[in-house]
């Protein structure tokens, strides 16, 4: 079995969420306790939910991966998950300069593989995923 993750991709996403918490941590703290308390629920409300919500985005993009062996493939990119066997893959395709290559089903399905980044050598890794279809 084959896991492919993103390098850079993930750290600068897991980076990202810990600098937002420790800023808001930080401002929080730091701000004259007069002026905190003209912050009303909702405004706190507001501000941190969408602190959360980038946390979670950036935590999707964090956790992208695609999975391999001989029975089937799985993609996983951000919070949806896709699990096909080798007879529904059609092919790859990854033009030049792309980002990241795409799986192609035999319904004309296409499926971003965030999981392999155009600079993690790619190249080869989509080479070896396509020995793979039958």
């Amino acid at each position: 079995m084959n896991l492919y993750r993103p390098g850079g991709p993930r750290y600068v996403a897991y980076g990202c969420v810990v600098a937002l918490v420790a800023m808001s941590v930080a401002v929080t703290l730091g701000l004259p306790e007069e002026i905190r308390t003209q912050v009303v629920l909702s405004q706190a409300l507001t501000l941190y939910g969408t602190i959360a919500l980038m946390c979670l985005v950036l935590h999707g993009i964090g956790r992208s991966y695609v999975r391999v062996d001989e029975r089937e493939i799985e993609v996983l990119n951000g919070f949806r998950r896709h699990v096909l066997t080798w007879d529904q893959v059609k092919g790859f395709a990854f033009g030049k300069g792309a980002a990241w290559p795409t799986l192609v089903t035999h319904d004309d399905e296409r499926v971003m593989l965030f999981g392999i980044q155009g600079r993690d050598d790619a190249d080869e890794i989509v080479r070896d995923l396509v020995r793979r279809v039958p």
